[in-house]
């Protein structure tokens, strides 16, 4: 079964070890982190993500601006 988080299929890291989760060190990689701990903190208040759309909403357009700033420009 599927351990809860971003781990995916890495092996749990020893107590008192600090390795950030890649996903969410790619999220800080595009100043979205914020966004998306206010998506999750509503997840989790909320138990229901269908009640977190303005935050689902906003960290979609984040990411969103994210790429489209990283797409080369066109001539």
């Amino acid at each position: 079964m599927a351990r809860p988080g971003h781990t995916g299929n890495r092996p749990l890291v020893e107590e008192g070890e600090d390795e950030e989760d890649p996903l969410d060190a790619m999220i800080s990689r595009t100043g979205c982190a914020a966004r998306h701990r206010e998506l999750q903190e509503c997840m989790a208040a909320r138990q229901d993500w269908r009640h977190c759309q303005p935050q689902v909403r906003a960290f979609g357009e984040c990411m969103a601006q994210h790429q489209r700033a990283k797409e080369p420009r066109r001539p």
